[in-house]
C-alpha cells in the first residue's frame, strides 16, 4: 500500500517551497491553517509528488514552538545525515540523470552511488534532510530474500559488496560548464 503523505516540520517554508516546488517541480496543492492540539497554530503545506501522493511541511507558530528545534530528520535524533532520509522513485537511469542535473542547476551538490542493485543520487533539502532519487537496476532473487530473513536474527553474516561506484557532483562546477 502506498502512503498518502510524509510530513515534516520546517523553520523556513520559503526555502522549502523553493526547493520542492521550483527545483523538484512538485505542485503545491493545499494548505491547512489552524490551532494545534498543544497550543499555538500552524500552516500545513501539501506538495503533490504524483497524483494523490504528497510531501507536507508544518510551519509552526506561537508557544510552544518559539524555541529553536532541529528540522533535519537525522540531526534531530543525533544521527549522521544519511541515516534517515526521503527517497523518491526514479523509473529509469535516464530519469535519474535528469534529476541529478535538475538539482545541480538548482544550486544543490549531488552525491551519486551505484549500490550494485540500485543507483541513487542524494542532496540535502533546506531542512537539512537528505533527499534521494533511486532507480532499481537489479533483480531480487530468492537468495536475497533468504539473506534478509537471516539478517533479522544474525549479526555474523558477511558484509555486502561495497558500492560499485561513488561520485560527487558540485553545483558550482555544473554551472560553470553550462556557461
Amino acid at each position: 500500500m502506498a502512503y498518502h503523505h510524509l510530513a515534516f516540520a520546517t523553520r523556513d517554508i520559503k526555502a522549502i517551497d523553493h526547493f520542492y516546488r521550483e527545483v523538484m517541480g512538485f505542485d503545491l496543492k493545499k494548505v491547512e491553517i489552524g490551532p494545534t492540539p498543544v497550543g499555538g497554530w500552524a500552516k500545513h503545506f501539501f506538495y503533490e509528488i504524483e497524483p494523490d501522493r504528497f510531501i507536507a511541511f508544518w510551519e509552526l507558530h506561537g508557544e510552544p514552538y518559539a524555541r529553536e528545534f532541529e528540522t533535519g530528520m537525522s540531526r534531530a535524533v543525533g544521527l549522521p545525515d544519511w541515516v534517515n532520509h526521503v527517497s523518491f522513485y526514479s523509473p529509469t537511469e535516464e530519469h535519474l540523470v535528469e534529476k541529478r542535473n535538475m538539482w545541480l542547476a538548482g544550486g544543490y551538490d549531488v552525491f551519486e552511488v551505484d549500490h550494485n542493485w540500485c543507483r541513487s543520487i542524494y542532496t540535502m533539502d533546506p531542512n537539512g534532510t537528505m533527499v534521494e532519487y533511486c532507480v532499481t537496476t537489479g533483480v531480487f532473487t530468492a537468495e536475497d530474500k533468504e539473506r534478509a530473513i537471516a539478517a533479522l536474527t544474525s549479526d555474523t553474516l558477511p558484509h555486502s559488496a561495497p558500492p560499485k561506484s561513488m561520485q560527487h557532483f558540485k553545483a558550482a562546477d555544473y554551472r560553470r560548464a553550462a556557461e
